[in-house]
């Protein structure tokens, strides 16, 4: 009789360790996952609160300032006004997605027709815009620590970029302190030098509705100012992306917060426009003021209008009033610029590498490269920087939005947001493909290769393109690259009874919500979707072996009330 020789079984995998600050939440903020129950410890204001704190930022007085004096205060006023009609719209969608399944931007993207590795594009444009806004923003604190201190141009960009590391590097507890605490001297500064206008120059703002610009536009309105001023100003569409780090540690919805949490909701995502576009309009209004007194480059600098407008009241003291407004705004929003930027790096490496060394480490990548923005001296190159990312920006948001709004309604995608590798196609055409498209249509006509009409509303192009586009090719897929297999585990089918049920992932032996857990028939049970995303070695098993998924999982622990 022969005996058989058994193979002999595999190695045990080892256990996967995190390094210490990706392993830390109270640091990581949960900036590849999905955010627990657990976490969301805020209350919906607290949320909207902290989420209104990061638009404090004076770019919108600049980039206001810069379409006004480009093309006169009708056509500019109107640009202003499209644009933020077009950023609302497409931000109520996606502002309620991200607090409904507490996922930030990327997440959603992904989901939302883009793909698992689709949505890495948009996570380099959602960088981009962090760094490009964290140098503007640095260069106006700069140039306002120059003129109340003295302090070198150069030196000021370095200290407004070190000044936000300690704030960005504790994460959400640490920015909802800050934002709250310095809320009530912003609100103060904000409104005083209109104020004091009101009533030093009561006929400045008449005066302001016929100013025909400072390059001959005239004071008329024209079609052509319009649609390149829009360009100018939806290059802030992006802006839902920061907002949406802080909406998704809404709280669940109950029957005792269904109202004002909707409200907060609306407030503190698309309801930023509302802010930025009347801020975009008063600071025009304080460059206009300042502009025989300060000329037309330092008008287009938010320190010297400020100075200007408070100095019949403040008199010497009017440089420091202002100089303190501008440093407090500037560090509201760049500590947002800062850590919104680390989410966003550390997504677009995480699947790139298969590594993630923890989200701290990425705050000195993007402030290294805005530093280097605002060394080359950016903020001179605003208005053609601007309408230049416009283009994308606008693509991208459209497409989700498409998605949100018109594909889940009839049907052509599934109706909940699947965000976790091992149930998405690595690229899904429908949002991705959309957005391609759109983007380089709209870049071409803003080159000036369709003529100077479609050059002036090349932003317009990509957003209809994208809008059309993503259903079109959401229907003509039949919706098949949204799902590459079921989601048995916390989809729609699963029947889940309690979602803050835990399963405790069988590669990093830590215990996670139910919509963070995927089931993985190589470790042959529940993984979280940040093992799932690191994990090189599978070879994306469960979706391409006939049969491989899913598995059966053990029972969830259900966590005490």
């Amino acid at each position: 009789m022969t005996e058989t020789a058994t193979s002999p079984a595999p190695p045990a995998r080892p256990r996967r360790s995190y390094a210490k600050l990706a392993a830390d939440e109270s640091r990581e903020d949960y900036s590849l996952r999905y955010a627990p129950h657990a976490f969301r410890r805020w209350s919906p204001g607290a949320v909207a609160g902290t989420a209104l704190g990061g638009i404090a930022y004076l770019a919108d007085f600049a980039i206001g300032a810069s379409i006004v004096f480009a093309y006169g205060f009708t056509s500019g006023a109107a640009a202003i006004l499209a644009a933020a009609v077009v950023i609302f719209l497409t931000g109520i969608p996606i502002a309620r997605a991200c607090a409904r399944y507490g996922l930030d931007m990327d997440l959603v993207t992904r989901g939302a027709g883009f793909g698992y590795f689709g949505s890495t594009l948009t996570s380099l444009i959602y960088a981009s815009f962090t760094f490009i806004f964290f140098a503007l923003e640095g260069s106006i604190m700069a140039q306002a620590m120059h003129q109340a201190f003295g302090l070198p141009v150069q030196a000021g960009y370095l200290l407004t970029t070190l000044i936000v590391i300690p704030v960005v590097f504790r994460g959400m507890g640490a920015l909802a302190k800050v934002q709250a605490w310095t809320q009530p001297v912003w609100l103060i500064g904000l409104a005083l030098p209109f104020l004091v206008l009101a009533f030093e120059a009561p006929d400045a703002w008449g005066a302001f509705t016929h100013f025909g610009g400072t390059d001959g536009a005239g004071s008329g309105f024209s079609w052509l100012g319009f649609g390149f001023g829009t360009g100018i100003a939806l290059s802030l569409i992006a802006q839902i992306g920061e907002q949406a780090d802080y909406l998704r540690f809404m709280p669940a919805e109950t029957s005792a917060n269904r109202r004002r949490r909707a409200l907060a909701v609306l407030a503190a995502g698309p309801g930023w426009v509302v802010i930025g576009a009347a801020k975009q309009l008063g600071g025009a209004f304080l460059a206009f003021v300042a502009l025989e007194a300060v000329g037309k480059t330092h008008a287009l600098e938010p320190i010297a209008p400020q100075v200007e407008a408070l100095r019949p009241w403040l008199g010497g003291f009017a440089l420091p009033a202002a100089a303190l407004f501008v440093i407090v705004s500037q560090i509201k929003i760049n500590v947002t610029n800062a850590y919104s930027g680390s989410l966003s790096w550390s997504n677009f490496f995480s699947r790139v590498t298969h590594r993630h060394p923890g989200r701290v480490w990425y705050i000195f990548l993007n402030l290294a490269i805005a530093l280097t923005l605002m060394e080359l001296d950016m903020f001179a190159m605003l208005g053609k920087l601007l309408g230049f990312y416009s283009n994308v920006g606008i693509a991208w948001i459209a497409a989700v939005a498409a998605d949100l709004v018109i594909n889940k309604r009839l049907g052509l995608s599934p109706p909940a947001i699947e965000f976790k590798r091992a149930y998405l196609y690595a690229v899904n055409p429908a949002g991705f493909g959309a957005m391609l498209i759109a983007s380089i249509v709209s870049i071409l006509a803003f080159f000036g290769l369709f003529g100077i009409h479609a050059e002036a509303f090349s932003t317009f192009i990509a957003a209809g393109l994208a809008l059309l586009l993503c259903p079109l090719i959401a229907w003509a897929t039949g919706g098949k690259y949204y799902l590459a297999r079921p989601n048995t585990v916390s989809g729609p089918d699963a029947h889940v009874e309690d979602i803050t049920a835990t399963h405790t992932c069988a590669e990093c032996e830590t215990a996670y919500e139910l919509p963070d857990i995927a089931d993985c028939p190589v470790r042959s049970g529940p993984v979280c979707s940040l093992c799932c995303s690191l994990d090189a070695t599978c070879g994306d098993a469960c979706r391409k072996v006939p049969g491989a998924g899913p598995v059966a999982l053990p029972a969830p622990s259900v966590r005490p009330a």
